[in-house]
């Protein structure tokens, strides 16, 4: 590098240095949205003692799990990851004693490093730390010892370490996601239940595809999922169970059910019953299987989202002569309609904060992700796709995961953040619906 680019880094690097805030300060500031992402340096994770092992070595693992972190904190918009080419190669030594000036130089706010290391009863450990680059203070670090199978999740929770320190919200990206994998004509699509990590990987498919199915939904325990099936040519409600693969109906209803989700503490399911040309939400306690009817409008009545203090429920409904949003109580009581203006309203879900639902805006054709507050105000438009739908909440009410079909017919899983500004693509093998995020692993 010629000398005065040097001296010119130099200087960008001290006036940094003497601007920068003290250590206890050093924080993204996200009430308003972010207008510039805080650099942020992701070296590779050193290991001690390269080792094999079924996931290959320690050093591949190293350099992976960086590469993981850094997509994770650049996804959530609010990080400008430094291009690693140019960051340093820290050896094991270096993780409690960084070369704080070297990341200077590149501007570097904040430094997040590490170690992996393969343990004698065949674990990994990999260790985490968060450094204020311009103070040189430890901000956080954690251990995580994990199968050899599990390190993509020990960099899933030094990411969501950095978030939570750095933004004073809870992470979001130990998590996993459960959709409508889609192939075929459209004519006769295949549609089955898949499971991936919210950024795509360890991708699986849970049903065979025999049966269509539709709006998955996970239950807070995570080891459970309501989704619609039409099995044997009639479509209703069912349960499945991961890890066993158990799939069960709910309830013994003479007609369609669709449209389940669950209640914030997992014990009873809402879901929308069709008769006599009405649907209306009823409650499935799922303990003792007794059924509660919440709605009883002339009406089509559905997509019932839980507020997360289960005191009220969202849902759409027609009973007004035009798709709109409704509150009501949890005992069916106090029903408001919070939805107006031009257009319709559609698919509503409750963010796990509360202070917002998430629905489908529908007008001219066009149909958009959008936020509303529980009373009917501050209705803001997120997306601007032909046709975007099926909203699903990140756990710390931040990010909004939904799906978005082309002109031509694709259908795709993306992403959207309460700015709007911070859209992307989530990888699937093949077109994809319906997603529900799930909370944070344990």
């Amino acid at each position: 590098m010629p000398t005065t680019a040097r001296v010119r880094r130099l200087l960008a690097a001290l006036l940094a240095l003497a601007a920068a805030p003290a250590a206890a300060q050093l924080r993204v500031d996200i009430t308003e949205g972010l207008a510039a992402p805080m650099p942020v340096a992701v070296p590779v994770f050193p290991t001690p003692t390269v080792t094999p092992t079924p996931a290959g070595d320690t050093a591949t693992i190293g350099e992976a799990v960086a590469r993981i972190i850094t997509a994770n904190l650049q996804g959530s918009g609010l990080f400008r990851p430094i291009d690693r080419a140019a960051l340093p190669r820290p050896t094991h030594a270096e993780i409690l004693k960084p070369a704080f000036f070297a990341y200077r130089t590149l501007a570097a706010q904040a430094l997040v490093s590490g170690f992996v290391t393969a343990n004698a009863d065949g674990t990994l450990t990999v260790g985490c730390y968060l450094h204020d680059v311009f103070s040189e203070e430890e901000l956080a670090r954690q251990g995580f010892t994990v199968p050899v199978a599990g390190w993509r999740r020990a960099a899933h929770k030094c990411s969501d370490m950095v978030y939570t320190r750095l933004t004073g919200e809870a992470g979001y990206f130990d998590t996993r996601i459960v959709y409508v994998s889609e192939t075929g004509p459209r004519t006769s699509r295949i549609k089955r239940l898949a499971i991936m990590d919210q950024d795509g990987a360890n991708h699986r498919f849970l049903t065979s595809g025999q049966n269509i199915v539709l709006t998955p939904r996970f239950a807070p325990s995570q080891q459970t999922i309501s989704y619609m099936s039409f099995e044997g040519n009639r479509p209703r409600v069912w349960l499945y169970t991961l890890g066993s693969g158990r799939q069960e109906a709910v309830g013994t209803f003479q007609s369609m059910t669709f449209a389940p989700s669950f209640s914030p503490d997992g014990s009873r399911l809402l879901l929308s019953v069709m008769a006599s040309g009405n649907a209306d939400i009823q409650a499935v306690d799922l303990a003792s299987r007794r059924i509660t009817r919440l709605t009883s409008a002339s009406a089509i009545d559905t997509s019932p989202s839980m507020s997360p203090d289960g005191r009220r429920i969202v849902f759409e409904s027609d009973r007004g002569g035009t798709q709109q949003l409704y509150v009501m109580n949890a005992d069916g009581s106090g029903v408001t309609r919070i939805s107006f203006g031009e257009g319709r309203a559609a698919s509503p879900a409750w963010s796990p904060r509360g202070d917002l639902i998430a629905f489908v805006r529908i007008r001219g054709g066009q149909f958009r992700i959008a936020v509303i507050r529980p009373d009917g105000t501050g209705e803001r438009v997120l997306t601007d796709g032909w046709q975007d739908e099926n909203p699903s909440w990140s756990p710390n009410g931040r990010v909004i995961v939904f799906t978005r079909t082309e002109r031509g017919g694709r259908s795709t899983l993306r992403s959207v953040d309460l700015t709007g500004r911070n859209e992307r693509a989530i990888p699937t093998p093949l077109e994809a619906s319906d997603p529900s995020w799930s909370s944070l692993l344990p």
